[in-house]
């Protein structure tokens, strides 16, 4: 008889419980049932002969004993991690990548991500969410998500953070709008319907900032989708200030034109996140991915 009687499946939801506070959610994470996770919870206990955990209506918290048995936990996964690693093929890891990017990401490069991904982890599913940097942060610590490749500030530190680039932002509008060449001034820039992303981003309030500055009234249209802002600006309904990465194809091609106005906002800064420790194989070589064929910075517009 074998001197252990339980296998991986009971150390996985034991850190899973852990780390997500819940049943239900550690059971989500490990695509099986609630019920599933619990037996586990319970053979491991019964089998090493203490107990691991506190139930309280619905929320799980370590007892002392599994305070000190979480860590070598982490360790065996950890191992198995390696030995995977050491075998030199990736297409050998299973699992499950729940990905958090900012909508410029998804307007950009994400699709050679997913791609890169795709062909190196097959045997790896991506978990794709795409959200405005401030919920992307809430998921994360909420650990909903375990990588984010989001914009800056983040008002809160992430057990790892990857800086990967930054972009400018360009003031970019229809041929349609008859808009000069020449550099415009606030006045000219302001006689057309400003649009820009959510009333909630930095660059929104830096924009409604510069022009109380002014003095200049402005009609200022925000939307929760960047994506919404691009199709407006080709429509020509009004100048757009966007990121430069998801702005290539429509400059490369004419459908809009670069507004020569001498002040924009801060660059976007993004960052890969993580809170997992230690972090799978197959999230640190994400990160890599994502720094290498990140845009190259395009600096203040």
């Amino acid at each position: 008889m074998s001197r252990f009687r339980f296998n991986l499946k009971h150390v996985e939801a034991f850190v899973e419980v852990a780390d997500q506070g819940t049943f239900r959610r550690a059971a989500e994470r490990l695509h099986t049932t609630q019920p599933n996770i619990s037996n586990r919870i319970a053979q491991l206990e019964e089998h090493i002969g203490q107990r691991l955990m506190e139930r309280d209506a619905g929320s799980v918290r370590l007892t002392p004993r599994g305070a000190v048995l979480l860590k070598p936990a982490r360790e065996i996964l950890e191992s198995v991690d390696r030995f995977l690693a050491a075998v030199g093929d990736e297409t050998k890891f299973e699992g499950v990548l729940r990905l958090g990017v900012s909508e410029m990401i998804a307007h950009s490069w994400l699709p050679q991500f997913l791609l890169e991904m795709r062909e190196r982890f097959p045997g790896v599913d991506i978990d794709l969410t795409v959200d405005m940097s401030a919920n992307l942060s809430e998921s994360l610590f909420d650990r909903a998500l375990d990588l984010t490749i989001q914009n800056a500030p983040f008002d809160r530190v992430a057990g790892r953070t990857v800086q990967l680039g930054q972009t400018a932002h360009y003031w970019v509008a229809a041929p349609s709008l008859g808009l000069p060449e020449r550099n415009i001034g606030y006045a000219e820039l302001a006689r057309h319907p400003i649009l820009a992303h959510s009333r909630s981003s930095l660059a929104y309030k830096q924009i409604d900032d510069h022009f109380r500055r002014t003095g200049q009234s402005v009609r200022l249209i925000s939307s929760s989708y960047m994506g919404s802002c691009l199709q407006m600006a080709l429509d020509g309904l009004g100048i757009a200030c966007l990121p430069a990465a998801m702005l290539g194809g429509v400059l490369d091609d004419g459908r809009l034109r670069r507004v020569n106005y001498s002040w924009v906002p801060d660059d976007l800064v993004f960052s890969a996140r993580y809170m997992s420790d230690p972090a799978p194989t197959y999230l640190r070589e994400a990160v890599g991915i994502a720094r290498r064929i990140f845009p190259p910075d395009t600096g203040k517009g």
